[in-house]
């Protein structure tokens, strides 16, 4: 009984290991769900374009934080829209990048083309190619996001080759 239960315990623990950090078990990996100024958006870039790779999607680099008013918005549109949100991520692997007073990730930061505002995004083949820079007031339609503009920027994104 003793080696079967210490056979259980590393079989499962095989298990667990192969699974990313960065994987939660809602399937979205943690960069791609939240802005945290201490993650390292090196890191979570590396995974993000591997990710991106291996599953033939483009990656979306957004750029806000938690003070970020329009960033809630837009979290919020896109969780209330689920047509939006399964096309973000079919098309997009997601890389929540933060920028706040304590860490504004600058280094990170001065591959890009400066922001307008925040949230912004960069869009990234699976090799870390710049593409496109957004400003997400693009999105905007009566002060309110809209879920046929973003429509619009997804089916541009799906046909777009790299």
């Amino acid at each position: 009984m003793k080696n079967f239960l210490l056979q259980a315990f590393i079989w499962s623990f095989m298990l667990v290991s192969n699974v990313p950090a960065s994987q939660v078990p809602g399937g979205l990996p943690v960069f791609s769900r939240v802005y945290d100024e201490h993650r390292d958006p090196y890191a979570d870039g590396r995974e993000a374009l591997k990710l991106a790779e291996e599953t033939h999607r483009k990656v979306l680099i957004e750029v806000g934080g938690d003070w970020c008013s329009w960033c809630h918005v837009l979290d919020r549109f896109i969780k209330e829209h689920p047509e939006v949100e399964t096309r973000l991520h079919e098309i997009f692997v997601v890389l929540k990048v933060n920028i706040n007073d304590e860490n504004d990730n600058a280094e990170f930061m001065s591959a890009f083309p400066p922001a307008k505002g925040y949230p912004h995004m960069y869009i990234t083949d699976s090799s870390g190619s710049i593409l496109h820079s957004q400003d997400t007031a693009d999105f905007r339609e009566n002060k309110k996001y809209s879920k046929q503009r973003f429509m619009v920027f997804f089916k541009r994104w799906q046909n777009h080759n790299e």
